[in-house]
């Protein structure tokens, strides 16, 4: 099974009851960064890809802070692939990287992508980006990203993953805060938010 996710923004302490941006409910950053390895690991398995599109953390590239983001991430079950984000340092894709991890498959447990990638997926094209892109009308092209946290582009072909997003809210089922959603999930996303613009004549 696939899945995406974004923003984490794990020990990011100023997200905490920042409703304007976030609105992150949490006492701590470390009942935020438990209660997002918790509800990760609720639905992913070690035999699970997760596209996680970029700022993993906010810390400074202090090698103290590099080990702690990379303990919380030996915590998440499945193969993660890592989107560099605007908050993402290549000091910290490099330790991660040198301290990687062999899943029981034979995988690595962390692989890193600059940019983006395309991933074709239930007869659809995703751009999988940080930020967004305006890809355009298109019956199968769908641009899947993070960046904006509590706010959504508004059009259909962009669907925003990441766990702050109010995309999220076109799924009947509300996902637990730090869940990532499956391609299932996704595809669900999609669909709603054709069918709403549709109804607005967009």
């Amino acid at each position: 099974m696939k899945y995406f996710t974004a923003d984490t923004h794990f020990f990011h302490k100023e997200l905490i009851h920042d409703t304007r941006f976030a609105n992150r409910m949490f006492f701590s950053v470390n009942d935020m960064n438990n209660t997002i390895v918790e509800n990760w690991n609720s639905v992913v398995n070690d035999n699970d890809t997760v596209y996680h599109l970029g700022d993993i953390a906010l810390i400074n590239s202090k090698k103290e802070d590099l080990k702690r983001v990379l303990e919380i991430l030996k915590k998440l079950k499945g193969q993660i692939v890592f989107l560099k984000g605007n908050h993402d340092s290549r000091a910290l894709f490099k330790f991660i990287d040198k301290n990687n991890v062999i899943l029981p498959d034979g995988r690595m447990k962390f692989t890193f992508i600059d940019v983006g990638l395309i991933l074709k997926l239930n007869h659809y094209q995703l751009f999988l980006t940080h930020y967004p892109l305006l890809v355009g009308p298109s019956k199968n092209r769908v641009n899947v990203h993070g960046h904006i946290h509590h706010s959504s582009v508004n059009s259909p072909w962009n669907i925003n993953v990441g766990v702050d997003s109010a995309d999220i809210d076109y799924l009947i089922n509300k996902l637990p805060f730090g869940t990532p959603i499956s391609e299932k999930n996704l595809f669900k996303i999609i669909e709603a938010k054709l069918i709403d613009h549709k109804k607005d004549g967009r």
